[in-house]
């Protein structure tokens, strides 16, 4: 009888220790699975606001030359709408980081109403900006 209360009093440890390791590991897994969507995210993101900034500093400019921009008028227009998607995304991942990744794609929208070349040179480097803020704060927030 003593040996099989000391068996259970010896194995009830163990187990607790096996238990609770097991659950840090998978907390571990998870958060590190977290993190990686975040990053694809972010890594989604930060190249179509890229390619919405190309877009619309080619349109803006054309406008502000005078010149017909209904050409680049559909470019800017597929690039804005690929945005949304991992846009969305970062959010609902990552609650943190909405407010600076809206502040980034904001940045890119603005440029249409730039007035000047320089205003929108001037607009073009804040989204510039904007963005790069953006990959600061995700690799902040990313950080274990």
């Amino acid at each position: 009888m003593l040996t099989a209360v000391g068996t259970l009093a010896g194995s009830l440890p163990t187990g607790m220790l096996a238990h609770f390791t097991q659950r840090a590991q998978r907390v571990a897994a998870e958060v590190s699975a977290r993190r990686a969507e975040v990053l694809e995210a972010v890594s989604a993101l930060v190249p179509t606001l890229a390619d919405h900034r190309r877009a619309m500093a080619v349109r803006e400019q054309l406008r502000l030359d005078g010149e017909d921009w209904s050409a680049v008028r559909t470019e800017s227009h597929t690039s804005r709408s690929a945005i949304g998607a991992p846009l969305l995304r970062g959010h609902l991942l990552e609650p943190a980081l909405a407010a600076t990744a809206q502040s980034a794609a904001q940045a890119v929208y603005v440029m249409r109403e730039a007035t000047t070349e320089a205003g929108l040179q001037e607009a073009r480097e804040h989204a510039i900006r904007a963005s790069d803020a953006l990959v600061d704060a995700a690799g902040a927030a990313l950080v274990p």
